[in-house]
């Protein structure tokens, strides 16, 4: 059985890109988080947006969790700037490794 995860896909133009989601079957209605690079080691996600047909399903949580688990492997931090972002990085306090330390929460 293939999850949410197993059917995203990373388009990567460079200087940033984005990670797909567009149905098990790769035709259904595109969800998707685009990023920027900020120097060899910062990703900057700045959007996420998912369509009503995906709603509920944690696609989005998908998109985010796939990103930081590429992070991970790269050695790279993330700036959560997009709000949906932001707040499943505050949901999840197991990606503090990977979240850019000007995100950080102070104290």
């Amino acid at each position: 059985m293939t999850t949410i995860s197993d059917d995203i896909v990373l388009e990567d133009t460079g200087s940033g890109g984005r990670y797909v989601y567009r149905g098990a079957d790769g035709t259904g209605a595109e969800a998707e988080m685009t990023f920027s690079r900020a120097g060899d080691r910062m990703l900057i996600i700045d959007h996420t947006g998912v369509p009503d047909d995906y709603k509920g399903m944690g696609v989005g949580l998908a998109l985010v969790a796939r990103a930081v688990s590429d992070a991970r492997i790269a050695g790279k931090t993330i700036l959560p700037l997009c709000p949906f972002a932001a707040a499943m990085f505050r949901k999840h306090p197991e990606w503090v490794d990977v979240l850019d330390a000007t995100a950080r929460p102070k104290g």
